[in-house]
């Protein structure tokens, strides 16, 4: 099964989402304990296996695999969710940052502030429709319904653009830290990608 997915094979990929999907998500279910966000997650970790397939172990048992890629994903998503949450609070709340926080060495709320300011560059190279999907939900915490409400679409298509949104803004975070503080540069590329 997983040689024919690696040539190609969509039917074959499509029959082990169909096979694990379940256990998957029980795994997901149980790090977030909300139901749509262990389906994002789910979404996620068949990305990452999809991606990673090349790379496992013929010998070893698939199932088993499967299940410690979905616990190391939704590992590291409650640590990126925690701390992108806290960074994004930081740093809308800058002026509350006065003398008072004292305890926060300057080190500390240095790189809470270049995160901050990687996050926003990120953000700003994904196409429109994919970055308000994704801080409507992510920074703004609205349901999957308040956003298919307030953009007239059906909430599959939401749900769709949260889920690439997500993938694209990792993506270009990783391609921010590959390429160094180059402010505007990333600038130019946001405006010659927000006029294409």
């Amino acid at each position: 099964m997983i040689e024919r997915c690696l040539r190609g094979d969509q039917q074959a990929w499509e029959q082990i989402v169909r096979q694990y999907w379940r256990r998957v998500f029980n795994v997901a279910y149980k790090f977030v304990g909300r139901h749509d966000e262990a389906e994002d997650l789910t979404q996620d970790v068949f990305l990452k296996v999809f991606k990673s397939l090349a790379t496992f172990d013929r010998r070893a048992n698939f199932q088993t695999w499967l299940v410690s890629v979905s616990r190391n994903l939704c590992i590291d998503h409650y640590r990126s969710v925690r701390k992108e949450r806290e960074t994004i609070d930081r740093d809308v709340n800058a002026a509350d940052l006065s003398p008072h926080s004292v305890e926060v060495s300057a080190h500390v709320a240095l790189e809470r502030n270049d995160l901050a300011q990687e996050l926003r560059r990120a953000l700003q190279l994904l196409p429109e429709t994919l970055r308000t999907a994704v801080v409507m939900r992510d920074i703004q915490e609205l349901s999957y319904q308040e956003i298919a409400d307030r953009l007239h679409l059906p909430e599959g298509t939401v749900k769709s653009r949260i889920n690439r949104g997500r993938h694209e803004l990792a993506r270009q975070i990783t391609r921010l830290r590959e390429k160094g503080p180059s402010p505007h540069a990333d600038a130019g590329q946001a405006g010659r990608r927000s006029g294409a």
